[in-house]
Protein backbone atom coordinates (compact mmCIF):
# COMPACT_ATOMS: atom_id res chain seq x y z
CA UNK A 1 0.00 0.00 0.00
CA UNK A 2 1.60 3.34 -1.04
CA UNK A 3 -0.21 6.21 1.00
CA UNK A 4 0.71 9.85 0.52
CA UNK A 5 -0.99 12.78 1.96
CA UNK A 6 -1.82 16.23 1.21
CA UNK A 7 -3.81 19.20 2.76
CA UNK A 8 -6.37 20.91 0.50
CA UNK A 9 -8.67 23.42 1.39
CA UNK A 10 -8.04 22.47 5.56
CA UNK A 11 -9.02 18.92 4.68
CA UNK A 12 -6.10 16.09 5.42
CA UNK A 13 -6.78 14.22 1.68
CA UNK A 14 -4.78 11.09 2.42
CA UNK A 15 -4.08 8.92 -1.16
CA UNK A 16 -4.40 5.38 -1.29
CA UNK A 17 -2.83 3.07 -4.15
CA UNK A 18 -2.69 -0.82 -3.43
CA UNK A 19 -5.06 -3.38 -2.24
CA UNK A 20 -6.65 -2.57 1.18
CA UNK A 21 -7.06 -6.03 3.13
CA UNK A 22 -6.13 -7.68 5.98
CA UNK A 23 -2.56 -6.75 5.15
CA UNK A 24 -2.33 -3.17 4.72
CA UNK A 25 -5.45 -1.98 6.98
CA UNK A 26 -2.88 -1.48 9.63
CA UNK A 27 -0.76 0.29 7.91
CA UNK A 28 -3.67 2.79 6.62
CA UNK A 29 -5.02 2.49 10.35
CA UNK A 30 -1.84 3.40 11.79
CA UNK A 31 -1.35 6.56 8.88
CA UNK A 32 -5.22 7.90 9.53
CA UNK A 33 -4.64 7.64 13.37
CA UNK A 34 -1.96 9.55 13.18
CA UNK A 35 -3.48 12.07 10.71
CA UNK A 36 -6.28 12.32 13.35
CA UNK A 37 -3.81 13.17 16.44
CA UNK A 38 -2.23 15.78 14.42
CA UNK A 39 -5.82 17.29 14.43
CA UNK A 40 -7.33 16.89 11.09
CA UNK A 41 -10.85 17.12 11.62
CA UNK A 42 -11.79 16.20 8.04
CA UNK A 43 -10.14 13.55 6.22
CA UNK A 44 -10.85 12.71 2.74
CA UNK A 45 -9.80 9.29 1.39
CA UNK A 46 -9.00 9.27 -2.24
CA UNK A 47 -9.80 5.66 -3.28
CA UNK A 48 -8.64 6.34 -7.29
CA UNK A 49 -5.85 4.01 -6.94
CA UNK A 50 -7.72 1.08 -4.77
CA UNK A 51 -8.84 -1.87 -6.60
CA UNK A 52 -10.07 -4.05 -3.24
CA UNK A 53 -11.19 -3.41 -0.28
CA UNK A 54 -11.98 -6.45 2.19
CA UNK A 55 -13.89 -6.32 5.21
CA UNK A 56 -10.63 -5.41 7.26
CA UNK A 57 -10.68 -2.34 4.58
CA UNK A 58 -14.24 -1.33 5.93
CA UNK A 59 -13.35 -1.43 9.56
CA UNK A 60 -10.83 0.95 9.11
CA UNK A 61 -12.82 3.56 7.41
CA UNK A 62 -15.43 2.78 10.03
CA UNK A 63 -13.35 3.14 12.82
CA UNK A 64 -11.81 6.53 11.14
CA UNK A 65 -14.94 7.92 10.83
CA UNK A 66 -15.91 6.94 14.84
CA UNK A 67 -12.78 8.31 15.90
CA UNK A 68 -13.77 11.79 13.89
CA UNK A 69 -17.03 11.94 15.70
CA UNK A 70 -18.19 14.47 16.73
CA UNK A 71 -16.74 17.51 15.49
CA UNK A 72 -15.10 16.06 12.06
CA UNK A 73 -15.59 14.12 9.21
CA UNK A 74 -14.55 11.06 7.18
CA UNK A 75 -15.30 11.25 3.17
CA UNK A 76 -14.41 9.16 0.20
CA UNK A 77 -14.10 9.22 -3.26
CA UNK A 78 -13.16 7.97 -6.60
CA UNK A 79 -14.04 4.21 -6.36
CA UNK A 80 -14.27 2.28 -8.74
CA UNK A 81 -17.13 0.09 -9.55
CA UNK A 82 -16.18 -3.22 -7.59
CA UNK A 83 -14.93 -0.81 -4.69
CA UNK A 84 -18.31 1.13 -4.11
CA UNK A 85 -20.20 -2.31 -4.50
CA UNK A 86 -18.63 -3.46 -1.18
CA UNK A 87 -19.25 -0.15 0.11
CA UNK A 88 -23.47 0.06 -0.39
CA UNK A 89 -23.60 -3.94 -0.37
CA UNK A 90 -22.39 -3.73 3.65
CA UNK A 91 -24.45 -0.60 4.22
CA UNK A 92 -21.30 1.63 4.33
CA UNK A 93 -22.33 4.08 1.62
CA UNK A 94 -25.11 5.25 4.19
CA UNK A 95 -22.50 5.86 7.17
CA UNK A 96 -19.96 7.39 5.22
CA UNK A 97 -19.94 9.70 2.64
CA UNK A 98 -18.81 9.28 -1.28
CA UNK A 99 -17.99 11.29 -3.68
CA UNK A 100 -17.06 11.46 -7.68
CA UNK A 101 -14.32 13.31 -6.99
CA UNK A 102 -12.34 15.88 -4.89
CA UNK A 103 -13.88 18.37 -5.36
CA UNK A 104 -17.21 16.71 -4.29
CA UNK A 105 -15.59 15.78 -1.11
CA UNK A 106 -14.39 18.89 -0.51
CA UNK A 107 -17.20 20.48 -0.99
CA UNK A 108 -18.76 17.64 1.33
Amino acid sequence: MNITNETVEGAAVTHLEGNLDTTTAPQVQAHFDETIAGGATIVIADLTAVDFVSSAGLRVMLATAKKLKPNGHLRLYGLNASVREVFDVSGFSTIIPIFDDQAGALAG
